[in-house]
């Protein structure tokens, strides 16, 4: 067993919904053998109050929890990330920074739950939120020390396929 923390950095657009969501996941699930992070390439500049309001309810910590460019992620001395995941379509098709130390990375793209407007908007965060946990706990269930790389990205895509796609097609980062 290793000691090592992998870092991953969740995408999306506006970072104040999905990714918000998953990195707020990831933080619990991964149980310090995973540090996330989140990001967007224009960044709304706030979180989605419905994305605190699940979070809170649901007993995440949500201090710090803010809409942050990913070009903070860019420079040197950021953390260097083991995995990226697109959680938007937009995000997956845009043109990313290079990163350092080639992180895998895989689209895991979801509706946006910040689209729905009215009654409708909790149940379609909680939806999204039980997407990306689906998701985070088959990832966390690799044995990822003892798969190859080629095997890791192909089931990094697989997990970006399951219930909830947005893009069943799984566009490539």
């Amino acid at each position: 067993m290793t000691d090592k923390i992998y870092n991953v950095l969740f995408l999306c657009t506006g970072n104040s919904a999905r990714s918000i969501l998953g990195e707020a996941l990831m933080n619990k699930l991964g149980e310090g053998r995973f540090r996330a992070w989140s990001a967007g390439s224009q960044p709304k500049g706030e979180v989605h109050p419905m994305a605190l309001s699940v979070l809170s309810g649901l007993g995440f910590d949500t201090d710090g929890m803010r809409s942050k460019s990913w070009d903070e992620f860019a420079v040197p001395g950021a953390p260097q990330f083991d995995f990226i995941f697109t959680v938007c379509d937009n995000a997956a098709g845009e043109t990313c920074p290079v990163w350092i130390g080639h992180p895998m990375t895989a689209h895991w793209g979801i509706e946006d739950p910040a689209a729905v407007e009215g009654e409708g908007q909790r149940d379609a965060f909680l939806q999204a939120l039980r997407f990306l946990q689906n998701r985070i706990a088959l990832f966390l269930a690799l044995p990822l020390s003892s798969l190859d790389d080629m095997a890791t990205r192909r089931k990094l895509k697989e997990i970006g396929q399951s219930d909830g796609a947005s893009n069943k097609a799984g566009a490539d980062l």
